[in-house]
């Protein structure tokens, strides 16, 4: 049976273009492949795996189309001009291993995985010894048991390395770690004179990693001196960078490198190829580089899934590795109790246990989660109002923005899709309509008090960030007029004028994807009905990640199943250029 291939008009140009400059008759097969490839790095993939395709028979263009097997195909695709062997400067490159690249995607996982590398196999200079294991002893009091110790083993190797990795779930005490070793890195001798640099993806997350420092730093066991010391200032990767408006250059590059000592990333399961490969890349060669993250919640929406290749690698390294030496993960939880329902759950979803996670739901013996059959598109506003009236009426009746902000968070409806009925656009126009039948909003026109609003691009100049929320709300210092309340970093809120907010959107509901980095107190997450490519274990554990006390899940029983057994996949050579350890020269 023929394979449907869904090309689309960038895929299609791409492989005309590749077959012009490849001269002569390129033929269907190689236009396929390259098509292909075009394709695959659009689904967030870095390359083409050719044994994925040979042998296969695909349907394009209401023809079909018998895709050679793997020997005849590589030997087809080095026939032509535009395919060199990695190190050659070509449009596509064919690796050793039958993965088929665009050039400048190959260039940056080999440069990636060639800094890190170097990293990992290079110490840290100047750790007083005695002093480290005495602020070990100090910090992380109390830590007995193999689990317990993998804090204090995390802080270890990220003084004594100059690439950390510290990997965990949601409540393993990732961000209190951190803190800890900005403590022990600021006790060293020289640790004064360290210029420190924290960083994420999103000003969502640089505004939680802030606020978790400044909640964190007044508990810790040390001098006043030191606590004062640790640095609380946080910005997103490309302001860290120096991105350059309108350009995919940045200020900051291995020509010009960035001037820290200790660059610590949060969030890094959202980071893609390219960004990370930039970042690592503007690094001081004696730079100490701490990755944070939970490898198991969904990749970056673009291409690649840099940390969970990261992550296999070192977990399948062998022990005398440098780079498996490199990788801690926190298992732990500091959130959740033992026998906790989103617990439970998220550990069933991880394992891939579809049957085993839906008895969970629908099981009356746990806390915090619950499981409701998905309603029909009837149905659904009906069934929708209550939880609706109960997740976002207490914030409606706020009194100050902030008080709003801080509401607002209680509650989120999370779902897998953009568009449809249960997709973000279909949910917040029932949820407003719902909320506007019940007298709690006085829908008019796009600016009403207690809108919610997420920021979907970067505006640097109003300091707003994609991922940011923030809530219309009468501004009394300006006569009740409708303000977008944020939140600032001194932990207030600040307003800007509606006519000057960057690209935005309601935010009742929002995608899984845009809900990474946040938390909120209860989630509804709604999954559609019918199986979709973005329904997937990640996606599943995400969502129920994001929940600090309850999670409830609407969907139908075959989906959600089906969506638990499926595991994200995307093909990439990083992770056995990280374990094959080439020359790090």
């Amino acid at each position: 049976m023929a394979i449907l291939f869904q090309e689309r008009p960038i895929d299609r140009h791409f492989a005309s273009f590749i077959c012009r400059q490849s001269g002569g008759a390129a033929g269907d097969t190689f236009r396929l492949l390259v098509s292909l490839l075009s394709s695959a790095v659009g689904g967030g993939n870095i390359c083409l795996t050719l044994a994925e395709c040979a042998g296969q028979t695909l349907s394009l263009d209401e023809h079909e189309i018998v895709v050679p097997d793997l020997d005849d195909l590589e030997e087809l695709l080095r026939s032509f001009p535009t395919v060199g062997l990695p190190g050659q400067h070509r449009p596509l490159v064919l690796d050793l291993h039958g993965r088929l690249y665009l050039y400048r995607y190959w260039h940056y996982e080999e440069e990636l995985a060639r800094s890190i590398l170097k990293k990992a196999s290079t110490p840290a200079v100047g750790i007083d010894e005695a002093v480290l294991q005495a602020g070990l002893v100090r910090l992380f009091p109390g830590c007995k048991g193999e689990k317990s110790d993998r804090q204090k083993e995390a802080a270890s190797v990220a003084l004594h390395k100059q690439f950390c990795v510290i990997s965990g779930g949601p409540g393993t005490g990732k961000t209190s770690t951190v803190v800890r070793i900005l403590a022990l890195l600021l006790e060293q001798k020289e640790g004064r004179k360290q210029r420190i640099a924290m960083t994420t993806p999103t000003g969502k997350a640089a505004q939680r990693l802030k606020a978790s420092v400044n909640e964190i730093r007044p508990t810790l066991l040390c001098s006043e001196e030191v606590k004062l010391a640790i640095p609380d200032n946080v910005m997103t990767i490309q302001r860290l960078l120096g991105a350059v408006s309108g350009s995919s250059h940045f200020r900051y590059s291995p020509k010009n490198p960035l001037p820290f000592d200790t660059v610590i990333v949060d969030e890094a399961s959202m980071i893609a190829l390219p960004l990370m490969t930039a970042l690592v890349a503007a690094l001081k060669p004696s730079a100490r580089l701490i990755l944070l993250g939970d490898k198991d919640q969904l990749a970056s929406v673009e291409a690649g899934a840099v940390l969970g290749d990261i992550c296999s690698a070192g977990e399948q390294g062998s022990e005398a590795s440098p780079f498996s030496s490199s990788l801690v993960t926190l298992e732990k939880n500091y959130r959740f109790q033992p026998g906790s329902g989103i617990a439970e759950l998220s550990r069933a979803v991880n394992a891939g246990l579809g049957e085993e996670a839906l008895a969970l739901l629908k099981s009356s013996t746990l806390n915090g989660i619950a499981w409701q059959e998905l309603p029909n598109s009837e149905e659904l506003r009906k069934v929708l109002a209550n939880k609706v009236l109960q997740g976002y009426q207490s914030y409606l009746a706020a009194e100050s923005p902030s008080e709003a902000l801080e509401r607002f968070n209680g509650f989120r409806i999370l779902c897998a899709l953009r568009d449809g009925a249960y997709g973000v656009s279909g949910l917040n126009s029932t949820i407003e309509s719902i909320l506007k039948r019940e007298g709690l909003i006085m829908q008019g026109s796009s600016v009403y008090r207690g809108r919610p609003l997420l920021v979907t691009v970067n505006d640097y100049s109003m300091k707003l960030f994609n991922g940011d929320t923030g809530i219309f709300f009468p501004d009394p210092q300006r006569g009740g007029a409708l303000m977008a309340f944020f939140p600032a970093p001194d932990g207030g809120v600040r307003s800007i004028m509606p006519e000057r907010l960057p690209l935005h959107e309601t935010a009742f509901a929002m995608t899984v994807h845009k809900s990474q980095g946040s938390e909120f107190n209860r989630v509804v997450m709604v999954l559609p009905p019918v199986d979709s490519e973005v329904l997937t274990r990640e996606l599943i554990y995400t969502g129920i990640t994001r929940a600090k006390e309850g999670v409830e899940i609407w969907s139908n029983e075959g989906v959600f199943c089906r969506a638990v057994r499926k595991k994200t996949v995307r093909q990439s050579g990083l992770k056995d250029a990280l374990f094959i350890s080439p020359s790090v020269s």
